[in-house]
């Protein structure tokens, strides 16, 4: 019988994980009153978003981002100077150049890491986990990654665009990914992307397409613009598909998942969506209520969130989904370490 050789290498599952979100709560009716022709009452009914954190004015995303990693760090027992590698990802870096990774090194002391930042907007951090999986796995000089997702999507919000202003927070997920037991760790990643959407969902100017200018400043081309019909289209159509593909691929059945940890577009699209899926709505695990969407964030966050509730125990089988700008798409199979996490949780509104 002929043996594959990447089926002999050590499983790569999560060690320890941390959050961070900024002090500030906006509510409701903070955003309403920035926002012509809302109310708090129409947000909460049409999205489920009671509230989102906003990032103090000398944070940057690096400094969510290291913050979540040193808890993430601390959580696993590891310090920064064992880690071989930072992969973060986010679609509102500190700077167009360098990697904000290279900042969040600097700021955690990981001295023998290589950094680097990959961008696939909300689904990114499962894109990095991908990365940071298959090195670990290959190189047997490396032993600990950090993987990171991190948005400070308020200073790139227009706030009198109601698709936007409504949706969007900040706030960091990291985990501390390493060698673990045989029988956990990821089982499966599945990736994917549209280059046909790149139009859905962008910030059109400050890049080399639009540079920064008089003209795009007066604009607001600067913050997010959204086609927000065509992306719940996109969401809708793609969240089905890539739960039944993931199951599908490793022969699972939706009763075999002990527990649901997603992007989350807003609440209720995700409860709305699951429902259809057949998803027992106990074991979906909704944080888009105390945050908003945080971006590459967003699914890293859950999966703390749902450790740190108790939903998660040795052995337990998590489905990861995301789904972003560009557009992209992305799906994991977990099974659970029973790694500590030090999660910035805050009080359900649910």
């Amino acid at each position: 019988m002929t043996v594959i050789a990447s089926q002999l290498l050590e499983p790569i599952g999560v060690l320890g994980m941390g959050t961070y979100l900024p002090v500030h709560r906006r509510t409701n009716d903070e955003v309403a009153a920035m926002t012509p022709g809302l109310s708090a009452q129409w947000i909460t009914q049409r999205t489920g978003v009671h509230a989102r954190h906003i990032a103090a004015a000398d944070e940057a995303a690096s400094d969510l981002a290291a913050a979540a990693v040193v808890r993430a760090l601390a959580a696993a027992g590891i310090d920064a100077a064992e880690l071989d590698l930072i992969i973060l990802a986010t679609a509102t870096p500190d700077e167009l150049g360098p990697a904000t990774a290279c900042r969040v090194q600097g700021l955690t002391g990981a001295h023998r890491a290589v950094a680097l930042d990959v961008t696939a907007a909300c689904a990114g951090w499962l894109f990095a986990a991908r990365v940071a999986h298959d090195w670990l796995r290959h190189d047997p000089r490396a032993c600990y990654a950090a993987v990171v997702g991190v948005e400070l999507y308020s200073r790139f919000l227009d706030p009198t665009d109601r698709a936007t202003a409504v949706l969007f927070g900040d706030g960091a997920a990291a985990a501390v990914l390493g060698p673990v037991a045989a029988g956990t760790g990821f089982r499966d990643f599945l990736l994917g992307t549209d280059g046909n959407g790149a139009d859905l969902v962008l910030v059109p100017a400050g890049g080399s397409r639009q540079p920064a200018s008089r003209a795009t400043i007066e604009s607001r081309g600067h913050t997010i613009r959204m086609r927000g019909q065509q992306v719940a289209s996109f969401v809708a159509e793609t969240f089905p598909r890539l739960v039944r593909e993931c199951l599908n691929r490793n022969g699972l059945s939706i009763e075999d998942i002990d527990v649901y940890a997603n992007h989350q577009p807003n609440p209720v699209m995700l409860r709305n969506l699951a429902k259809k899926s057949g998803i027992p709505m106990d074991r979906l695990i909704i944080v888009g209520d105390e945050v908003g969407n945080i971006g590459a964030a967003s699914a890293p966050y859950a999966l703390a969130a749902a450790a740190a509730r108790g939903h998660l125990k040795q052995g337990s089988r998590v489905l990861m989904t995301a789904y972003g700008a560009g557009l992209t798409w992305a799906g994991a199979l977990l099974t659970w370490t029973g790694a500590a996490v030090h999660h910035a949780s805050v009080p359900s509104s649910a």
